[in-house]
């Protein structure tokens, strides 16, 4: 099916002014240092990295190394400098992890009791994953519990966001991430109740702005799991949520709301909550809407960056209602964009048209994919909930390299990083190594 066009495309409008334009919209990408993953979907914000060698067929028996964790999350690992940090429930308590790229457990630090997730299947107190911006670690959790760390596991500062603020009215369990600014830890709450967008000091946790964010929706729309992106708006730090059937952009200094765009679910369609997070590419930003678990209710829109105000009817560039997405977020490489489908097929569509350049799809299986899929250096890692994870070649088509067992759960998504893929389950963290 084509895309459906809001508005026509401007002549002369090529693929390589949206590429040359990624490193302007791409969040942190200047800082970025190759081996890095900062943040649960990488440098870019884009689920990708187009370097590196990395591996392709392996299995549980056959890694680099594994360790042992001390409780189920489901919480993306980050890696700055060759240390990787991961959140994790250990013995009842909130707890931050840090690992050499041996395997090596470093310390282990407790920040306070943990919530006992809402749907102990899919759900876990360290649903959201960690920041870092060089300088600190950063980390939430289902408890509350928002803190910043050293590199050694010090506790620089912690507040408890329920405590404050009270508890999130969600259906199911906190998903969205910390992000940092130059100056702030940003944070969004979607549920229920009030909702905003907060930023906190970053060397003391002070609360700096907050952002009332409330629309009326159908039931459970306004429940929210997906994390900000930073993007520039003429030329200064912004930042992007999507939830509650609306796409909003904000100064990055004080939350204030630059422009606004809805008309996302123009039938009024419930229990859509906004859980993939969209991903920029080029000028634009591609938007998952509603939900690929149900026939017929998953869309996706591409949205022109900039403007002020409402932007609906000048800013919404495609759509397409024929394809889609539940849980994972869509990924970004190369001037094209990837969609992982709930049941594992996998679309590649041309971010300028919407056009769709091929698709395809991982052998079927009863299990769904939780997991956001990762892209390192022209290969596609998806991870099946039920621990099989898959690698691909993409690019100008889809070539499947390898299927590996890993034995245990998987809902966290894979982070390629120095030429090794971390694999994060209920269990273990794994390393897989590349050539």
């Amino acid at each position: 099916m084509k895309p459906r066009a809001f508005q026509k495309r401007r002549p002369g409008c090529r693929l390589s002014l949206a590429l040359s334009l990624l490193a302007l919209f791409a969040p942190g990408a200047s800082a970025a240092v190759p081996g890095d993953w900062p943040n649960w979907r990488g440098p870019a914000a884009q689920g990708s990295i187009d370097t590196g060698a990395y591996p392709v067929k392996w299995d549980a028996s056959n890694v680099l190394w594994k360790a042992a964790l001390p409780g189920k999350g489901g919480s993306t690992p980050i890696v700055l400098g060759g240390r990787i940090c991961l959140t994790c429930p250990a013995a009842g308590q909130d707890a931050v992890l840090a690992f050499d790229f041996a395997g090596k457990k470093l310390w282990q630090t407790a920040l306070g009791s943990e919530s006992a997730p809402k749907h102990r299947t899919l759900g876990s107190s360290a649903n959201a994953s960690p920041v870092t911006d060089g300088k600190g670690i950063f980390v939430y959790f289902r408890s509350g519990a928002l803190a910043a760390l050293d590199f050694e596991g010090q506790v620089r500062w912690k507040i408890d966001l329920v405590e404050r603020f009270g508890r999130d009215q969600l259906f199911w369990d906190q998903g969205s991430s910390p992000v940092v600014t130059d100056r702030h830890v940003i944070m969004v709450r979607m549920h229920g109740g009030e909702s905003w967008l907060a930023a906190f000091d970053k060397a003391t946790g002070e609360l700096a702005w907050r952002q009332p964010r409330n629309f009326k929706t159908p039931v459970e729309n306004d429940n929210g799991y997906s994390t900000p992106l930073l993007f520039r708006h003429e030329g200064k730090p912004a930042l992007l949520v999507w939830g509650a059937d609306h796409l909003t952009a904000h100064d990055a200094a004080d939350g204030s709301v630059l422009w606004t765009c809805n008309g996302f679910n123009p039938d009024a369609t419930g229990y859509w909550p906004a859980i993939a997070t969209p991903v920029i590419a080029g000028d634009r930003v591609i938007v998952p809407v509603g939900r690929d678990d149900r026939p017929r209710q998953a869309s996706v829109y591409a949205v022109k960056l900039g403007g002020r105000g409402d932007v609906t009817a000048t800013h919404q560039l495609w759509k397409r209602e024929d394809t889609g997405v539940f849980v994972a977020s869509p990924a970004a490489s190369q001037g094209r964009v990837y969609l992982l489908r709930h049941r594992g097929a996998v679309v590649c569509l041309d971010p300028l048209t919407g056009r769709t350049l091929w698709s395809d799809a991982f052998p079927e299986d009863k299990a769904p994919y939780y997991s956001s899929p990762v892209i390192a250096n022209g290969i596609l890692y998806a991870a099946r909930e039920d621990g099989v994870v898959f690698a691909a070649r993409v690019g100008e088509k889809f070539e499947l390299l390898g299927k590996n067992p890993m034995d245990e759960r998987i809902v966290a998504s894979p982070v390629p990083a120095g030429g090794r893929l971390l694999l994060r389950g209920d269990r273990h963290l794994f390393c897989v190594a590349g050539k």
